[in-house]
């Protein structure tokens, strides 16, 4: 099995030999792709990956694995024993305008701590209603065990659509919502004061009361896994 390896160090390197892979450069046509931490992930975006991805970060999830058992990992996926799922690359437009592209996770949250904002979700021309909270997350599959998790969030299996989830929500009843992505939806700011938006970990700038945040799918990615994930 040939594997590529971005991000990471030596360590990695080793750690993918000792499971079992030859180590080569992308453009040798690698069999998986192993990207380590967050910039490395982040990067399938504007440089996708010609197979699988192998997403590595310290505290691995259902969709990543540990960093400390990457060498077990590669070598239950160079025995055939893997799964590999796709999933969607989410776009952000606002206004129109294209501003960023996102693997797991699209936030709003409210700039200045301790306030609140007012949010409103529409899919397609359907308004599914509003919530006051100090934010909302979008979250795919991939980041579904991440922020959107900790704020009240299912975990979502590849496939299985968007998870809407309302930060810190002022209601004890605030709905969560799991979208399709091949449907556009939309966030919208109802409430004086500044929102942050926050693409994949990263801040992208802030936006004010009537803002529309219309996010998509404009592309997939294809993430391989070892089996039985919570041993890696």
């Amino acid at each position: 099995m040939k594997v590529a390896v971005r991000g990471g160090d030596a360590d990695d390197v080793a750690a993918v030999g000792v499971g079992g892979a030859t180590v080569v450069d992308e453009a040798a046509g690698p069999d998986a792709v192993v990207a380590v931490g967050d910039a490395a992930i982040r990067s399938a975006v504007s440089d996708p990956p010609a197979a699988p991805l192998l997403p590595v970060t310290p505290e691995g999830g259902r969709h990543l694995v540990t960093r400390d058992t990457l060498d077990a990992a590669v070598a239950a996926i160079a025995a055939g024993d893997r799964r590999v799922g796709t999933h969607p690359v989410l776009g952000l437009h606002h206004d129109g305008d294209g501003v960023a592209r996102a693997l797991r996770d699209v936030t709003l949250v409210t700039d200045a701590p301790a306030s609140i904002s007012e949010y409103a979700l529409a899919v397609g021309d359907e308004r599914l209603g509003s919530v006051r909270a100090d934010g909302i997350v979008a979250a795919t599959p991939l980041g579904s065990d991440g922020y959107a998790a900790a704020a009240g969030g299912s975990i979502l299996e590849a496939g299985a659509g968007v998870a809407v989830v309302p930060i810190a929500p002022f209601s004890t009843a605030a709905e969560t919502r799991v979208v399709d992505p091949g449907v556009p939806f939309t966030c919208s700011v109802e409430r004086e004061g500044a929102v942050a938006l926050v693409v994949d970990g990263v801040r992208r700038g802030v936006v004010d009361r009537g803002a529309h945040l219309r996010i998509d799918r404009v592309g997939s990615l294809d993430v391989v896994m070892p089996t039985g994930t919570e041993n890696f």
